[in-house]
């Protein structure tokens, strides 16, 4: 468990993303794709029944023993908050109203960000949108992990804390890689979410507020829907920087493993991406694409040529 990894540096390239011109060759091949762009009617009503799971939860843990609110924190409510991240993704691209009603969108986001405990959404949506624009790049992606990350993070036993950590380092890597002033939208967002964790923890106590947010960051950890973060974009073959997973976990986090297709075309709903493989699968079929979130966290811990450092860098140059 101490065998430091093979890679020292990240894997330096001076390309454009792929996903520029894929998706240009894909639109002028097949231009019907277009016709899946916009919002997904169906959304707000299977989010809005995620949050409403989650309040009738609170409701029946508070007079659990606190190793059966442990115990359901993972094993139930952890899922629940986690793929409720994974819809704040989704409407962070406005596919719950459509771009015209953009604000819509930001406000149901922190309505799906309630059970989660601490506020996200709207950070979240001011970083995303660097990542899909600005992918790889040194300085404006901060889904790249540190240099510090990189270095320390080299053994398996490092890394199975590393990925424990996770939620640590996504909540403190934008603070450090690049820092942006809080927004009105992010003050809002943390109003609503601590007056909402009060008004539970008024009725019901604190098991309830313990029970959301240690299954948000359990479940944002070391857990198996939590392969996704590392099958997205740590480079498993050289060359490649997004991977897909057409597995059944896509079931229950809005597609998201349908991760090329996505960063091809970002504005299509989760619930229509498998549509875009279907109709350009001679663009996708012959790409690596990964079979198990599970096995991607053993290879990520045990594989010595893979750990933080395993990710495509590039610069971009801002005109400003």
């Amino acid at each position: 468990m101490g065998k430091a990894v093979g890679r020292w540096d990240f894997e330096w390239v001076y390309n454009e993303q792929p996903h520029t011109w894929r998706r240009r060759e894909i639109l002028a091949k097949y231009p019907e794709i277009k016709s899946l762009m916009g919002h997904d009617p169906q959304l707000k009503w299977v989010v809005s029944g995620m949050v409403l799971t989650q309040l009738l939860a609170c409701y029946m843990v508070h007079e659990l023993s606190w190793k059966w609110v442990l115990f359901w924190a993972y094993a139930f409510g952890g899922c629940i908050n986690h793929s409720l991240t994974l819809a704040i993704h989704d409407i962070s691209h406005n596919v719950a109203f459509g771009t015209k009603r953009a604000r819509w969108n930001r406000w149901f986001a922190m309505f799906a960000n309630l059970p989660i405990g601490l506020p996200y959404s709207a950070s979240f949506k001011k970083y995303h949108i660097d990542h899909h624009r600005y992918l790889g790049g040194d300085g404006l992606d901060v889904d790249i992990p540190t240099d510090l990350e990189g270095w320390f993070f080299c053994t398996p036993a490092r890394k199975v804390l590393w990925l424990f950590l996770q939620p640590l380092f996504y909540a403190l890597r934008p603070l450090v890689v690049n820092p942006k002033p809080v927004t009105r939208l992010e003050m809002l967002n943390a109003v609503v979410q601590f007056v909402v964790d009060i008004i539970i923890y008024y009725f019901w106590g604190l098991k309830p507020i313990v029970y959301l947010i240690a299954g948000s960051i359990l479940c944002m950890g070391l857990h198996p829907i939590s392969g996704h973060f590392i099958a997205e974009h740590y480079m498993f073959m050289k060359g490649h920087e997004t991977y897909s997973y057409y597995g059944p976990l896509n079931l229950i986090t809005f597609n998201v493993g349908y991760h090329m297709e996505h960063h091809d075309f970002p504005s299509i709903p989760g619930s229509k991406l498998p549509e875009v493989k279907r109709i350009a699968a001679e663009y996708y079929d012959s790409l690596p694409q990964h079979t198990s979130w599970m096995r991607v966290l053993w290879d990520f811990v045990f594989d010595d040529t893979i750990g933080p450092y395993a990710r495509i860098k590039r610069q971009y140059k801002l005109i400003y």
